[in-house]
């Protein structure tokens, strides 16, 4: 008898594959403020939970926020946050305020839900146009987004882009960095496993695209239900 895929397993929600957020240092997120408020960065933290270091900025009314580090951020750097036009590196901003071309990430998808786009190291999206109802951003996978007006974003490129250049040089060092999220490895090659085992296995090494709607579990990998797949053509 075979063994359930890993996505079967990872939905079970068994202690295995729980995040130990626990070891998080703070929650990324913008705060609430009224009009502009200053900020001052009191430290730049390495959290186990992402690999963006996070900005620790201390507000002028007394409140603390941490928020993921802007490219060239340091130690006793000055910040606003607010509705302001000061497109100043590290400034949280509404996106309406941001010039056409200019690069942001932290994007909130709706306004003061605290950001939630373009967050992973070296990342970035780029404001395309503006008007009454929408400001269209272009995000790190090419796509289109139109957000609301008033969402805010922090200016720059999110920092620790060369992460992804530093070679782990050993799998010891892999498997801490995985351990650190609670991330599954190593993993074995889908096409090496026994076809009992998953959709992927067995001596045929055709890998199927799609899968039906009404697949049962185990089997429904891939693109489900699929009209078509690959990239269109004149597409972004």
């Amino acid at each position: 008898m075979g063994k359930r895929i890993i996505s079967q397993r990872r939905g079970r929600g068994s202690p295995t594959y729980k995040a130990p957020s626990h070891r998080y240092k703070a929650d990324a997120r913008y705060l609430y403020v009224e009009g502009v408020v200053q900020g001052k960065v009191v430290d730049l933290i390495d959290d186990p939970g992402r690999n963006v270091p996070l900005a620790k900025v201390l507000l002028d009314d007394g409140r603390e926020m941490h928020i993921p580090a802007a490219e060239g951020m340091y130690v006793g750097m000055n910040i606003k946050i607010g509705d302001h036009n000061d497109v100043g590196i590290g400034n949280v901003i509404s996106v309406k305020n941001v010039p056409e071309g200019f690069a942001v990430f932290n994007l909130e998808i709706n306004p003061y839900d605290g950001g939630k786009l373009v967050r992973t190291a070296g990342s970035y999206a780029v404001v395309l146009s503006h008007d009454a109802t929408k400001t269209v951003v272009k995000l790190p996978s090419k796509k289109l987004k139109a957000l609301h007006p008033d969402a805010r974003v922090t200016i720059g490129i999110a920092a620790g882009g060369d992460i992804s250049v530093k070679p782990y040089v050993k799998a010891g060092n892999k498997y801490h960095a995985m351990k650190a999220r609670n991330k599954l490895y190593p993993i074995t090659s889908k096409t090496a496993m026994n076809a009992i085992d998953h959709k992927f296995g067995g001596s045929n090494l055709g890998v199927p695209k799609t899968s039906a709607r009404n697949a049962p579990p185990g089997r429904k990998v891939g693109s489900i239900a699929a009209k078509r797949t690959g990239v269109k053509k004149g597409k972004l």
